[in-house]
């Protein structure tokens, strides 16, 4: 059978980076481009092939019969009421959405304790939906004891962002969680700012985000510091006279399996931007949730990232789309 994935959003310029991934992998899969102005998303569609645009607005979600039966919704848009989480917990679909921060999810967790997820439900409001987190657990494999996690993810305002980007980074500096030896803490992120080692050997200052990485991190870990900082600046690719890339920051400092204490400096770098890169995320937790990387599709129930797709399957995937990883230590 057809299987059939609902991108709300699906023409916004990360939207149409994941039908564009998605095609990329599948062909036989059917896309639906929605949101309120589907006219926008016609020319993607046919260039897509096997796609279609339709009518979305996430205040009003009476219409989803028009959309026919959905395998999976991918919530590439702000959903503040939980619609579309809701719709997918009482119609059996599974769902992706990218952008709850920490602070966002305990609608979530009370709705599925009421009624239990029958598909994959999967918030990804991490740092390019998942990447860092994934990449932050291979660099960990090296140690037997994480004593702190520092991330940081830079934003070149070089590269083209939509508005929904652009919002959010404006909106969500401000109230932060960490964790600090062993505690967490909502901090003010203006008093809390943090020196970050770049690439280049240049240094950038950088303050707290409540991301999905934080808690996912410490509980994947048991690391009892655990940060995410946001920083603004040249990215490798503008320094480089090219486009503006995407560039995370990952600092892992603990004891490793040889006993010797030890930091790890892991840089990840995608060419060709955020929405690429933010993409991919959600690219490998669709291949996996669909069953499409060869597996049985995943069951239901709440994921993270870590917990939904295997490690190395997901920087195999990284890799093969162009993305750069590799160690300042």
């Amino acid at each position: 059978m057809t299987q059939r994935l609902l991108i709300a959003g699906g023409y916004g310029i990360v939207g149409s980076a994941i039908a564009r991934h998605v095609r990329a992998m599948n062909q036989e899969a059917e896309i639906v481009l929605a949101g309120r102005h589907p006219e926008r998303g016609a020319a993607l569609a046919r260039q897509l092939g096997n796609a279609r645009t339709a009518y979305l607005d996430v205040e009003n979600i009476d219409r989803f019969d028009e959309w026919g039966a959905i395998d999976l919704i991918v919530s590439a848009l702000q959903d503040p009421a939980d619609r579309l989480i809701e719709l997918a917990l009482r119609q059996g679909i599974a769902h992706i959405g990218i952008t709850k921060l920490a602070d966002e999810l305990a609608p979530l967790f009370f709705a599925a304790a009421k009624a239990p997820p029958k598909r994959a439900i999967v918030p990804l409001g991490h740092s390019q939906s998942g990447v860092m987190t994934l990449v932050a657990l291979k660099t960990a494999e090296a140690f037997k004891q994480i004593d702190a996690i520092a991330l940081a993810g830079l934003y070149d305002d070089r590269e083209q962002m939509g508005p929904m980007t652009v919002g959010d980074a404006e909106s969500f500096i401000g109230r932060a969680l960490i964790r600090n030896g062993g505690q967490w803490a909502w901090v003010e992120a203006s008093r809390h700012p943090r020196t970050v080692a770049l690439a280049d050997g240049s240094a950038l200052e950088g303050l707290p985000m409540g991301l999905l990485d934080v808690p996912d991190l410490a509980a994947a870990t048991g690391a009892p510091n655990v940060r995410f900082d946001f920083i603004a600046g040249e990215s490798i690719g503008t320094r480089a006279g090219g486009q503006a890339s995407q560039d995370l920051y990952i600092e892992i400092e603990g004891v490793l399996h040889t006993g010797q204490p030890a930091k790890r400096h892991t840089v990840v770098s995608d060419p060709r931007g955020q929405a690429h890169l933010t993409a991919l995320g959600v690219l490998v937790a669709i291949e996996r949730i669909l069953g499409w990387d060869g597996h049985p599709a995943a069951a239901g129930g709440i994921h993270s990232p870590d917990t939904l797709v295997p490690v190395d399957a997901a920087i195999a995937r990284f890799e093969q789309f162009g993305v750069r990883m590799f160690d300042l230590s």
